[in-house]
């Protein structure tokens, strides 16, 4: 399939993080033990089964990242290889067939290379956004592992996640719990989300961003916070980020890990995070594909809200980790090898 250049017209700085639709996606289909090669397409709606186990039982999963144009016009994709193994993660734990990690990043180079025009221009802070899900399909009843799956990746043009950009915004602790102690909080499987639409909401109407999830078990330490991962600056400059069976493992937080480390020098550490002392942390902030990074301003907990660095100012570390990871993933930072696959 030959594709013509073309323009868009879009205003790409005010983008939000919402969806657009572009002009193909990919879609593939496992039946009888094995993928068929895949294909590009216009159609931007799916045609399944009223029996597909995404419907009724949850079989379904999905990933998040980003193709960010560079400098000198090139377009990158930002650490594919991770969000495969993470989605064969989720894959293996609801009994879904994965999907090859060859398959999977061609799939979204594909994807990347025919959307061409939606990728924003450097220096506009927007990017494009990928969506790679796969779902159980095909006629069923019961509640078994489905006959069908389809495994797809669409994209869309984005904004900043938070409107303001790298700005300090507030954040409350949930009564609720995002997932079981032992039960699918590791995995990026919708289900999660669904049951956080309410907690979000109560915290939205409170006048927060949002707001974070305690362990499931105990309710004392912090786990996540909405669809992101926390991490905070200790006093003595250490990068801190919780440890948990039940947080999602963020390709973003394993990422500032290691630009905290090998960029910034600093001692870095996953571990307990106990709400009662987060007066440890000087700074503190939300991390994840979306965000990036969000700087956390205040945490209210039982009816106090505990301010961090600054309700207005970005803390000095947490600015110099976004400007990094920034940097590698628009091509103005060297990157750590294999992180970066160009779409060529």
């Amino acid at each position: 399939m030959i594709y013509l250049s073309k323009t868009v017209n879009i205003d790409w700085g005010k983008l939000g993080f919402t969806y657009t639709k572009t002009d193909f996606r990919y879609k593939s289909i496992w039946k009888d033990g094995s993928w068929d090669n895949g294909i590009l397409t216009e159609d931007n709606t799916l045609t399944i089964s009223e029996g597909s186990t995404a419907l009724h039982y949850g079989q379904q999963c999905f990933e998040g990242l980003k193709a960010y144009r560079t400098k000198d016009g090139k377009i990158q994709l930002f650490r594919p290889d991770q969000n495969s193994k993470r989605m064969n993660k989720s894959c293996r734990r609801l009994l879904m067939p994965e999907v090859p990690e060859e398959k999977f990043i061609d799939a979204c180079i594909q994807v990347v290379k025919a959307n061409e025009a939606y990728v924003p221009p450097y220096g506009t802070g927007a990017t494009l956004y990928l969506r790679p899900y796969l779902i159980g399909i095909g006629d069923n009843l019961g509640v078994k592992p489905a006959p069908e799956y389809l495994f797809g990746v669409f994209c869309s043009p984005v904004g900043p996640y938070f409107k303001g950009g790298l700005a300090p915004v507030n954040f409350m602790i949930s009564d609720y719990d995002r997932a079981a102690p032992f039960g699918t909080g590791a995995a990026k499987v919708g289900g999660n989300y669904a049951g956080s639409l309410m907690p979000h909401e109560i915290a939205v109407k409170k006048g927060f961003a949002d707001c974070i999830y305690l362990d499931p078990l105990t309710h004392t330490k912090i786990e996540e916070v909405g669809a992101a991962n926390f991490f905070g600056i200790t006093k003595d400059n250490k990068f801190i980020t919780p440890i948990s069976e039940s947080i999602l493992p963020s390709i973003t937080k394993y990422s500032l890990l290691a630009v905290a480390k090998e960029y910034l020098g600093l001692e870095v550490e996953e571990r307990e995070v106990f709400i009662d002392n987060i007066d440890e942390f000087k700074e503190a902030g939300a991390c994840g594909t979306a965000a990036v990074i969000s700087p956390i301003g205040g945490i209210e907990y039982k009816g106090k809200l505990h301010v961090f660095h600054s309700q207005t100012e970005v803390g000095p570390i947490t600015k110099k980790l976004y400007d990094t990871l920034c940097g590698i993933q628009f091509g103005e930072v060297e990157p750590p090898k294999g992180w970066i696959v160009e779409a060529k």
